[in-house]
């Protein structure tokens, strides 16, 4: 059995491609001064790049983490792009929203799994929001001579996976700590 099947890798794309669609207009690449003089308005390529590369990575691997930890522990997983979130998310970015709050990916577990196990499935996915969020704050605190666009992206990947981490940790249904919490009370007790 693979690891990840063609429809996941199908799904990946669509959710990262979307995502930059979605995104771009709130992440913007530094402008130069050629820009500035030869702007033009309308889609704008190297905006979507640079909000494909850093929304997705956080939402992917997010969803990859509760996958390859629900493997790990023997389970069935898969990772499936949502594609009624991705739709919310789309008219949300139409209608010119303050704010942007869809979920655009999914990983369907099936098997048995005790209440620890299924706690630890669930933090798998922010844990790893946590890990990006560390590896943003180092760099942009220890790494010498980042150029104005590299700190631009590290910052916003540091700020996307603290906000994904905080967002998703808090105990509401379906968030995933709230399957954290409840599941570590339902072991507890």
């Amino acid at each position: 059995m693979a690891l990840i099947t063609i429809r996941e890798i199908i799904d990946m794309v669509i959710m990262t491609v979307i995502l930059g669609y979605i995104f771009m207009d709130y992440i913007k690449r530094p402008k130069t001064e050629y820009d500035v003089i030869g702007y033009k308005s309308g889609f704008d390529f190297e905006d979507f790049k640079l909000a494909m590369l850093i929304t997705a990575p956080g939402i992917i691997f997010h969803e990859l983490s509760h996958k390859f930890v629900a493997l790990a522990f023997g389970l069935i997983a898969t990772f499936h792009a949502s594609f009624f979130g991705l739709s919310l998310g789309l008219l949300l970015k139409l209608f010119h929203s303050p704010f942007i709050i869809f979920a655009p990916g999914f990983v369907e577990i099936n098997g048995p799994a005790s209440n620890i196990i299924s706690a630890v499935i669930s933090f798998a996915g922010p844990f790893i929001n946590l890990v990006l969020f560390a590896t943003g704050w180092c760099i942009l605190n220890y790494k010498k001579k980042l150029t104005k666009k590299e700190a631009m992206i590290w910052y916003m990947t540091k700020q996307i996976n603290l906000f994904l981490f905080i967002f998703n940790m808090l105990p509401i249904p379906p968030l995933d700590g709230s399957k954290v919490f409840f599941n570590l009370i339902n072991a507890i007790f």
